[in-house]
Formats: structure tokens, C-alpha cells, sequence
């Protein structure tokens, strides 16, 4: 199986701008996730997706490889499409968080064992263990499941209603925290990329929303390893305690 591991990397992000490039003790925080990417040997190629020369300049200096995508896209998914469609002997796609600059390897690795199973065409990452603070804040994704371990429904909001404030014990919530890496099979990233936007995806500003829409199934694969992101500039902290 050929993997191929992308890095979207925007620095116009409206709740970040320039994040990409902002200094965790002596490397930026693009290295630190291609460098994590790498560690993994059965990822076949790791590569950053931009848009933007300053993030393009720097990941050319770390050593790394990079490609210069359109700034038209509208998602991460579309600016990975893009890259991918230059690879077409790779088997599975993964889309790899430019803001998990603590990405472990062994995550992507349970991402790509997923597709052992011949009728996964999309996988992503979920963990049971969740604290009040993630249940009240919009930025931690919480995703319920079926008895197939397939997801139903991505929120920013606690699911199912008023559940933890009925007095419920955390430990029994009935859905996971979502961990944002994505892997795709190679065609089914380029037919993502193809579908209109949908009214639910607009309300949660949550695109993977889009795909259950049309009838995709996300696999979602359980983990106990959990490595902080950086959504907000609040965020780098907690980073940097764990560096």
C-alpha cells in the first residue's frame, strides 16, 4: 500500500493568522509536523501543501517537500486533492493537521491500518476520553457513532442535548472527542472534492458534515493517543509545556 501523507498549510487563518510559521522553542510549527510525519515508515511520501511563498520558503529551508497549490481552495481536503492528483499510483491519501505540531506516528499508522479492510474508503480518528472543558468548547469536535464504529453525526456542540447537564457522568457520554487526521482512498478524496456544499456543513463549519450528507462512511478509528493542536493563539501553551 503507497501512502501519501500531505501537510494543508494556510497562513491566512482567520482565528490564527500566520501559525504556521510561529516559533515552538527553536522550530516552527510546519517542521515539527512534517518532522513528526516522517518518523513513520509506512508513510510513502510526505509533502506540505501552500499557498502562501513564506510558509513555501520555509519548509525549503527545514529540508523539506512542498508544493504550491491554488488559493482558491476552500477547505484543506480541496488544497490535499490538488497535491494528491499529481500522485496517482498512491494508494491512500492521509491529511495531516498543519496545526498537530506534536503529531505522533503511530496515529497515522492506525489511520493507514483501517484500509486493511477493503471497504474503508475514509478514516479518522476519535477518543473516548473527554473532560467538561471539551464538551463546552466549540473548538473540540465530539463525533457519535454506529455499532459499526462509523460516524453519525460531528458537532461542536455537546451531543446528544442537555445529556451532561442532566447530572450524566462524562465517563458514560455516549460519543468520542474527534481528532482531526483524515485518510482517503486516493479517488474517493478526488469525488469528495466534487460535492456542493451542504446546509449542515455551514451551520457547524464542519466539512466532513458534506461527505455523510451524500452517503460517504467515516470509519472512525478509536486511539488513546492524544497530542494537543493549535487552534488559537490561547493554544500554544499547552504546547509548549508538552515540548
Amino acid at each position: 500500500m503507497k501512502v501519501l501523507g500531505i501537510i494543508p498549510a494556510r497562513y491566512a487563518s482567520s482565528r490564527f493568522p500566520g501559525k504556521p510559521l510561529i516559533d515552538l522553542k527553536g522550530k516552527s510549527m510546519i517542521q515539527r509536523v512534517f518532522e513528526g510525519a516522517k518518523k513513520s515508515t509506512r508513510i510513502t511520501e510526505v509533502i506540505v501543501a501552500t499557498d502562501d511563498q513564506r510558509i513555501f520558503d520555509e519548509v525549503q529551508r527545514f529540508g523539506g517537500k512542498v508544493m504550491m497549490t491554488k488559493e482558491s481552495h476552500p477547505s484543506g481536503t480541496d488544497r490535499c486533492a490538488e497535491v494528491a492528483s499529481h500522485f496517482p499510483d498512491m494508494d491512500v491519501v492521509i491529511n495531516i493537521q498543519g496545526d498537530e505540531p506534536l503529531v505522533d506516528y503511530r496515529q497515522l499508522e492506525q489511520l493507514i491500518d483501517a484500509f486493511i479492510e477493503p471497504k474503508t474508503d475514509i478514516a479518522t480518528l476519535g477518543n473516548l476520553s473527554l473532560t467538561q472543558e471539551d464538551v463546552d468548547n466549540p473548538n473540540r469536535i465530539k463525533v457519535v457513532v454506529n455499532a459499526k464504529n462509523s460516524a453519525l453525526y460531528f458537532s461542536r456542540s455537546g451531543i446528544p442535548n442537555s445529556y451532561h447537564s442532566k447530572g450524566n457522568p462524562l465517563e458514560n457520554y455516549p460519543y468520542m472527542r474527534h481528532i482531526g487526521l483524515y485518510a482517503y482512498r486516493s479517488s474517493i478524496l478526488q469525488e469528495l472534492t466534487k460535492l456542493e456544499p451542504t446546509a449542515l456543513e455551514k451551520i457547524e463549519s464542519l466539512e466532513q458534515l458534506r461527505w455523510l450528507y451524500y452517503g460517504y462512511s467515516i470509519q472512525l478509528v478509536e486511539t488513546t493517543i492524544e497530542t494537543p493542536n493549535i487552534d488559537v493563539p490561547e493554544d500554544v501553551e499547552k504546547v509548549l509545556e508538552f515540548l
